[in-house]
């Protein structure tokens, strides 16, 4: 797993030793989490204001439920920058994922976004499976295909057809792509992998269960760990650009409708991204796994 071509925290080309294990077709879709909701009662991390204890410096006037949305530029503007184009919206979580008055109701099959870590462990332990690691969601986006660039093979766009939903055009203001696109679109739009898989890159980031890290593991350690590509402790995996703040940080992978060869080139198997507990995002969903 990993790669040497994009980023630096996808190196080492290492190997990784997963188990047997099945691991779901699609993101779980909004149908699917509608259905977790209505059995259980349950309410995301979205939909609860935070406690302006656990953010030092928070203003008051930000301590209402909500989450990011991606809005896009009007035009060109700096790439360092996130801010240009997320904003943190009073209401938004996984049924109103833009905010008030946006719905899920014309978009049941896309994948669920807005959930964070603990909402996807939360319905992944309803459903009797678990989130994967780091090592089973790689194998598994890869389908067999050791070391190809794309869940599909060396070409990004082979004979010309689109194998997944990510940006069309100058991120963050050009759309060049088909209107439905723009954001998520219907899980099993596209071919599968060779594992007949839908949906490992691109369209939405899903959460893994490990700790994000930038220390790459040494054989020795992994050997009789658990199936693990890196070893993390909750501590390791803060950022380290927000001192005061102690949140960890889990692995994410796969790439999501954001993804811009100006931008992010993530939508790969070997590209990862750390992503906070506490940060669901209208780009950020999930899959799970049942191991034997």
């Amino acid at each position: 797993m990993g790669s040497e071509d994009f980023y630096p925290e996808e190196a080492p080309i290492r190997r990784a030793v997963v188990g047997d294990f099945w691991i779901d077709e699609c993101p779980v879709t909004n149908r699917q989490f509608a259905a977790f909701v209505e059995a259980t009662g349950y309410t995301t991390f979205a939909e609860i204001a935070p406690d302006p204890k656990d953010y030092p410096g928070m203003p008051p006037e930000m301590a209402h439920a909500g989450s990011a949305v991606f809005t896009p530029t009007v035009g060109p503007v700096p790439l360092d920058n996130p801010g240009n184009w997320w904003s943190f919206v009073f209401g938004a979580c996984w049924k109103l994922p833009l905010g008030p008055g946006s719905s899920i109701a014309d978009i049941m099959d896309h994948p669920v976004v807005q959930i964070s870590y603990d909402d996807a462990i939360a319905y992944s332990q309803w459903a009797g499976k678990d989130l994967p690691t780091e090592a089973e969601w790689e194998f598994a986006a890869r389908g067999g295909q050791e070391q190809e660039t794309f869940g599909w093979g060396k070409e990004r766009n082979p004979g010309g057809r689109l194998m997944a939903n990510y940006w069309q055009g100058e991120f963050p203001w050009q759309r060049t792509g088909p209107k439905e696109f723009d954001r998520t679109s219907p899980v099993r739009t596209f071919p599968p992998n060779p594992f007949g898989l839908y949906d490992m890159i691109g369209n939405v980031w899903e959460w893994t269960s490990d700790w994000y890290s930038d220390e790459t593991v040494g054989p020795a350690r992994a050997c009789c760990g658990p199936p693990r590509a890196r070893l993390a402790q909750e501590s390791e995996s803060f950022d380290p650009y927000l001192p005061q703040q102690k949140i960890g940080r889990k692995v994410c992978k796969g790439g999501s409708h954001l993804c811009a060869d100006n931008y992010c080139k993530r939508y790969r198997p070997a590209a990862r991204h750390p992503q906070s507990l506490d940060s669901p995002t209208s780009h950020t969903g999930f899959r799970c796994v049942v191991r034997f």
